[in-house]
């Protein structure tokens, strides 16, 4: 004899059987690989700093919280290369980053999953740049290039997610 559940049991144990990392994975799987370019943009005192960086995003990975909501968190590695184009010279660098994202999945009528992404802001993006000499370090720090690097990243990252592809993708009828 079969054991009978409720309809919003059942509903409820269809969304944590139907939302899955893998799910969730190929929603975003439009974005992995993609390469952008950020800037040139203006950096340190008086702007005098071009800085140029050419970003590719990794696969992502992916957590799933099963809670009154089902949430995620995505996060997406990031591999930058740096140009600091100081008009006499140009340093360059190597950036290991990572954005973090966090969803959450919904219900909405009549019968669709939305899956909500939360728009990255400068403070969702990590990163760690490598100088590779003294004098790297030094102008990466006057020109406060990293700070410069996360709110561009985000910004980009938030127009990526926004694009009507991915918008599509997140949206399960």
């Amino acid at each position: 004899m079969p054991e009978y559940v409720s309809y919003e049991e059942f509903g409820r144990n269809f969304f944590e059987v139907a939302v899955t990392e893998r799910r969730i994975g190929a929603a975003f799987s439009a974005i992995a690989g993609e390469e952008f370019q950020v800037g040139p943009i203006p950096a340190g005192p008086g702007g005098m700093v071009k800085v140029v960086a050419e970003v590719r995003i990794a696969e992502p990975e992916i957590t799933r919280d099963v809670g009154d909501l089902i949430t995620f968190t995505v996060r997406l590695p990031l591999a930058i290369g740096l140009v600091i184009d100081l008009k006499l010279d140009r340093l360059e660098y190597d950036v290991d980053g990572l954005i973090t994202l966090p969803l959450t999945v919904r219900c909405a009528k009549p019968l669709e999953l939305r899956i909500e992404v939360d728009p990255p802001a400068p403070r969702d993006v990590f990163v760690d740049v490598n100088a590779r000499n003294m004098r790297g370090e030094i102008i990466r720090n006057l020109a406060q290039v990293d700070a410069e690097i996360r709110r561009v990243i985000a910004k980009t990252v938030a127009e990526e997610i926004d694009k009507p592809e991915v918008r599509k993708a997140r949206y399960i009828d």
